[in-house]
């Protein structure tokens, strides 16, 4: 944490009095190296912008010149990242993408529950953590991040600090996980059906797994989607029992409808673009790119704030799950 502070304190004026400038410049680098995939004689210049690249692109220029337009970084990254998962769904086909998750579904039902449980166990009994922040960092890990953070918070009546501990611990391992999966998964020598499943399950945020799986494989894409999708739906029960156990009744729920629309886009692709299926190719691929795009404005929404207020005990809650998490599902796919 220390290091961070000091980058941005240290860093040179000129980096911080420009920042918007620095901005707008990376961010239109990144979109023309993208748009020259389209002019063959030009596709060499697309071929460093990769999620993890692009990520930290976003992440260094956070640290060295600070946040540049963090409100439209926030509304941005989120409407993009679900115009972009919803493009995906142009790009599968229902049946083989059903199989494909179907292995996955008993594992992720049981990992949600058992997330939850040892996640409570850890923050409250072991780290003595409160009960909100315990349950909101074990809600993100346990089923999509910040989303299922968002549909719990106001339900349990939760403090901005304790959305916000929550909300950046997720945000920062989700920045790990993002460069850390893809290694490991080649490292361990993962089929793209396992790495995708593995990534779906262990990584928090949409985002993250849709681009760790990305940056792996076509298949691993798909199946990461696929489960992560299916995972998030859990949002809705889990927003409901919710509501029993900290008795607060009435509260609205977040329900996620961009998944509905992934799901008619997979059925368009499946049974309208049967015969055509160079136009959900086409539509896929420009939500490829506008994922890509999304990890910058994620990168680029780290501020030395959001560092300082995860504290030690919440980091140390989410590192600790995230392991069991990981562990356990990697355990599961190489044994199954």
């Amino acid at each position: 944490f220390i290091f961070h502070t000091n980058l941005i304190h240290n860093s040179p004026p000129m980096l911080r009095k420009y920042n918007r400038h620095i901005y707008i410049a990376l961010l239109s680098i990144i979109t023309l190296c993208l748009l020259c995939d389209y002019i063959p004689a030009l596709r060499f210049l697309s071929t460093w912008v990769t999620p993890p690249v692009v990520l930290f692109i976003g992440l260094v220029f956070a640290l060295l010149c600070g946040q540049a337009y963090p409100t439209f970084n926030k509304n941005i990254s989120k409407k993009l990242l679900q115009y972009s998962v919803i493009g995906l769904g142009f790009g599968m086909n229902l049946q083989a993408s059903l199989a494909s998750g179907k292995e996955g579904m008993l594992f992720t039902i049981i990992s949600v529950v058992g997330t939850l449980l040892i996640g409570m166990f850890i923050g409250c009994k072991v780290l003595k953590l409160n009960r909100n922040t315990s349950y909101l960092i074990s809600s993100g890990t346990a089923i999509c991040g910040g989303s299922a953070i968002a549909a719990v918070g106001p339900i349990i009546k939760a403090k901005d600090t304790d959305m916000s501990m929550a909300l950046a611990t997720v945000f920062i391992l989700n920045a790990i996980g993002l460069f850390l999966f893809p290694a490991l998964g080649h490292w361990l020598g993962l089929s793209q059906q396992e790495f995708g499943t593995w990534a779906a399950i262990a990584i928090h945020d949409t985002s993250s797994v849709v681009g760790a799986g990305a940056a792996y494989g076509e298949e691993a894409l798909q199946v990461a989607t696929t489960i992560k999708l299916t995972r998030a739906l859990w949002i809705i029960p889990l927003a409901l029992v919710t509501s029993i156990i900290f008795r607060s009744d009435g509260k609205k729920i977040s329900i996620p409808w961009f998944i509905l629309f992934f799901i008619v886009a997979m059925l368009i692709n499946t049974y309208l673009l049967v015969d055509y299926p160079e136009i959900g190719k086409f539509i896929a691929g420009i939500a490829r790119k506008g994922l890509i795009i999304t990890m910058f404005f994620i990168g680029a929404s780290l501020s030395v704030d959001v560092i300082k207020s995860v504290g030690i005990r919440p980091l140390l809650q989410g590192i600790l799950l995230w392991i069991i998490i990981s562990a356990a599902s990697l355990a599961y796919i190489l044994l199954k």
